[in-house]
């Protein structure tokens, strides 16, 4: 069933890329994945449904990259290299970077589906965590809100000027955990412990993720 689902998935992705949320059908799907329409109906009530399982699936792929990459180097939980890691991440998901850009024309109403708030990297809860261990300065007004603010003008940059569009990813990359680090961390940085504990804080949150992502997509 898991495989089944998982090839409606990859044709859906691959047309909803190719053509967008509303040119979309059912039809076309279980067309390009080589099964009746009524058995894509087995696995989700609706076309809208079927496109949320796809966008949980990416963020099930984010998830685990994140948790991977904090394990291996619990540095990567200061916000500017969380942040540069995220930017290389989403820019390789066309997909979700369309989700968290609001993009209308690629995915049509799905683009302001609550799973756009859904806890793709848990924001809140990371905010708490960063607030406890001094990662970020402690004079920052609105730290949540400041921080998406500007990092959300690196993602949205690309669409509506030519501005950095002679830069690589990791160049652009590079410029955004720039910003981070000079605006919005404090001058000293964290010791190793305190890197470490707060990682694997992050690693928690992150796995608590997977299993109800998954039980949405397949059950």
């Amino acid at each position: 069933m898991a495989e089944r689902a998982d090839r409606i998935l990859d044709a859906a992705g691959e047309l909803l890329l190719r053509h967008g949320y509303r040119r979309v059908t059912v039809d076309d799907i279980a067309g390009r994945a080589g099964v009746g329409k009524g058995t894509i109906y087995l696995h989700w009530r609706t076309k809208n449904e079927l496109f949320e399982a796809l966008l949980l699936r990416e963020s099930i792929e984010v998830v685990e990259e994140f948790a991977a990459l904090l394990r291996h180097d619990p540095a990567q939980v200061l916000p500017h290299r969380f942040s540069r890691a995220a930017f290389v991440s989403m820019s390789r998901r066309p997909l979700l970077r369309a989700l968290f850009t609001t993009d209308i024309e690629l995915l049509g109403k799905l683009a302001k589906h609550p799973l756009r708030s859904h806890d793709v990297l848990a924001a809140e809860r990371f905010q708490r965590v960063a607030d406890r261990y001094g990662l970020l300065r402690p004079d920052m007004p609105h730290p949540r809100y400041t921080l998406s603010a500007a990092s959300t003008g690196f993602y949205l940059l690309g669409g509506i000027d030519t501005v950095g569009t002679e830069l690589s990813v990791e160049e652009q990359a590079d410029a955004l955990a720039f910003t981070v680090l000079h605006a919005f961390e404090p001058a000293v940085q964290p010791s190793a412990e305190v890197l470490e504990a707060a990682a694997a804080e992050y690693v928690a949150i992150l796995e608590e993720l997977i299993p109800p992502y998954r039980k949405w997509i397949y059950d």
